[in-house]
């Protein structure tokens, strides 16, 4: 009972923070509302028993892809504001309520198959065992931040001022 309530409540935080991230024309505000939305999408993987799926989410999304976000707009000159004429209105309205549609006639006629139980044993080690144990992939793990530092260092260099 307690975790459906958490779920919704949630569910409703998330909802609202990608609604603020459309709607303010404030770019750094809106990736605020971003990262409000990675998190709570990740205590809704937390609801859902998906332990390893919420440590990615904030692992990768809050941590990683908000951050590199957040530094590109700190970086980028004259960006306070979103497109001010808001010439593509209308047809990204029309692109939005054309996707929506699909993705509500989708749910609607598809035959969801929901177990009540939670899973018998906890995935996160298996998971874990198979990353980093023997013969995993913990070489790439180990790139990838160098290369993001490398991908960060170079924006730093491209838009400094001369």
């Amino acid at each position: 009972m307690g975790v459906d309530i958490a779920f919704w409540i949630l569910a409703v935080v998330g909802v609202g923070a990608a609604l603020a991230v459309v709607s303010l024309r404030d770019v750094f505000r809106s990736a605020l509302s971003l990262i409000l939305c990675f998190l709570a999408v990740a205590g809704i993987y937390i609801t859902l028993s998906a332990d390893f799926l919420a440590a990615v989410q904030i692992l990768i999304y809050v941590g990683a892809i908000s951050v590199l976000i957040i530094l590109a707009i700190m970086l980028t000159r004259e960006v306070r504001r979103g497109s001010p004429s808001g010439k593509l209105r209308i047809p990204a309205f029309i692109v939005a309520v054309l996707f929506f549609g699909g993705v509500a006639f989708a749910l609607l006629n598809t035959t969801w198959q929901v177990s009540g139980a939670p899973p018998l044993e906890p995935t996160t080690p298996a998971i874990a065992e198979l990353l980093f144990g023997e013969g995993g992939f913990i070489l790439p793990v180990e790139i990838v931040p160098i290369l993001l530092l490398a991908a960060i260092l170079g924006a730093i260099v491209l838009v400094r001022e001369k």
